[in-house]
């Protein structure tokens, strides 16, 4: 039995409004907390600019994991930059090739949309994740820095 069939796991696909509520819980787990009338109040807006998540669905209808893509034109490249701004698989698929699969897709899902740069964001606390995307070909090139900005 295959990984994939041993979760009971459907094809990856785009997700959609009606996948907020498990999207707002696996964002939840990687520390993004958040609803899911949270994440379909922000989906419209969103998904206008470009943006788009990948999610592995479960026959039950739960998901397994998900990559919230982003697609940004910057001055400084001729084209867009692809970024991976949350990936995160559920507890019990971990292991099992499906964050690879994610990745895949995701690199995938950029390159159809004209990027020629594919960036993955990851928070300074999450060192196994940034050794997976090590793993996986990604190199280290910049610092991030952020500060919350009053309402």
């Amino acid at each position: 039995m295959s990984a994939a069939e041993a979760l009971h796991l459907q094809p990856i696909r785009p997700g959609r409004l009606d996948d907020a509520d498990e999207i707002a819980r696996l964002l939840s787990l990687l520390g993004h907390v958040t609803t899911g009338g949270e994440v379909a109040r922000r989906w419209a807006d969103w998904a206008a600019a470009g943006n788009t998540a990948l999610v592995a669905p479960r026959s039950d209808g739960t998901l397994a994991g998900t990559a919230v893509l982003h697609r940004m034109h910057v001055l400084h490249r001729p084209r867009p930059v692809g970024r991976v701004t949350a990936l995160v698989v559920d507890l019990d698929a971990r292991g099992q090739g499906l964050g690879r699969a994610l990745v895949a897709a995701a690199e995938d899902a950029c390159r159809a949309a004209g990027c020629g740069l594919m960036e993955i964001t990851s928070h300074v606390r999450l060192a196994e994740a940034h050794a997976f995307y090590a793993h996986l070909g990604y190199e280290r090139t910049s610092l991030r820095f952020a500060r919350t900005l009053d309402e």
